[in-house]
């Protein structure tokens, strides 16, 4: 149906019934304008407003004291205290109270902050034109001859002295926060080179917690091993199996290449470093027909009957070995600590 077929009644407002053409109203997008300023109960009560000030003030007063908490509990708390609370479970009572402290202390600020903007400053809309944000030719010709006037009355281009030791001392400064580090922690010593292992203790066997005997380890198998007196349940223990986890294999004695890697075995057991050397995951991926293990994580493969030798991917040593023996008891037992320190990029950081 065409314009010219419909009733002139129900034709849009502002269309030509002659030419079918609309005609753009003069305004059709008019600034309707700000809506009237409503006042708030603060703004005309004089007292809902000293509530309000009061209410800001309490909110800061609780965070000064969130924050004083904050400091005792700092001094208070052991680091290695353990606390049960309800619904976390068993927690750090330094963490908790750090955190729940410090958490309060910058909400109250928040919080007296928002009510203060809500309820005591001013609400009323101003409407502003916009204005070039950029400056204008003249201006910015003015501020680069005035940096460069500035850049040549200071004499830096002739006072190479001030210059070069002025540059040593906003280089030397940052220095003083690095220092402040210090007090995070104890420095690592050398824990990172030696591990639980020594001479005479027995290899437990992580999944059933007895001392292992050879005769517990097949041809072809892998088994998981940690030191004697370690304990899941140990506080420290997680420290610790990070580097004193064990990997054990039993190879043909004929098969094993190295002759050192012999040397130490037992009967063909081998035992070398669960982690790996690149970036610390935990081995668990043997080959028995190859006598390769390989990392999870990004595919480093090693040769167990080789010296655990790198043939593949990114580590950059091979795995650590164990020396290891039997006791009067016929169970086997470590003859020392690993040949070399455990753990990723050791010699890069070390």
């Amino acid at each position: 149906m065409s314009s010219q077929e419909i009733p002139e009644e129900t034709l849009p407002a502002g269309q030509d019934t002659a030419h079918g053409a609309v005609t753009v109203a003069d305004d059709p997008f008019a600034d309707p304008g700000l809506p009237p300023h409503k006042p708030r109960i603060q703004d005309i009560d004089e007292r809902a407003a000293r509530r309000s000030e009061r209410a800001v003030a309490f909110m800061f007063v609780l965070s000064m004291l969130a924050t004083v908490g904050f400091i005792a509990s700092y001094v208070i708390f052991p680091v290695d205290k353990i606390v049960y609370i309800w619904p976390f479970g068993h927690v750090s009572a330094l963490n908790f109270a750090l955190g729940m402290t410090l958490g309060a202390a910058l909400f109250f600020i928040g919080a007296g902050a928002v009510h203060w903007a809500r309820t005591l400053m001013s609400d009323v809309e101003v409407a502003d034109e916009r204005h070039p944000i950029e400056a204008s030719p003249e201006v910015k010709a003015k501020v680069m001859a005035d940096f460069a006037a500035g850049a040549a009355e200071s004499g830096m281009g002739r006072r190479k002295l001030i210059r070069n030791t002025m540059f040593g001392a906003l280089s030397l400064v940052p220095l003083s926060g690095i220092v402040l580090l210090r007090d995070m922690g104890p420095l690592p010593e050398k824990k990172l080179r030696t591990t639980m292992w020594t001479k005479g203790l027995q290899l437990i066997n992580m999944n059933t917690h007895e001392p292992l005997r050879p005769e517990d380890v097949a041809v072809g198998s892998l088994t998981f091993a940690m030191p004697e007196g370690l304990s899941e349940h140990d506080e420290h223990f997680q420290t610790q199996i990070a580097k004193a986890a064990l990997m054990i294999v039993r190879i043909q004695p004929e098969d094993i290449k190295d002759k050192r890697e012999l040397e130490w075995s037992h009967q063909g057991i081998v035992a070398f470093s669960k982690i790996c050397t690149h970036v610390g995951c935990p081995i668990s991926l043997y080959e028995q027909q190859t006598h390769h293990v390989l990392c999870p994580c990004h595919q480093s493969t090693f040769d167990l009957s080789d010296g655990a030798r790198v043939i593949f991917g990114p580590a950059g040593h091979p795995l650590p070995q164990l020396r290891i023996g039997v006791n009067d008891k016929g169970f086997l037992e470590a003859l020392g600590d690993f040949d070399e320190p455990v753990g990723p990029a050791f010699w890069e950081r070390g």
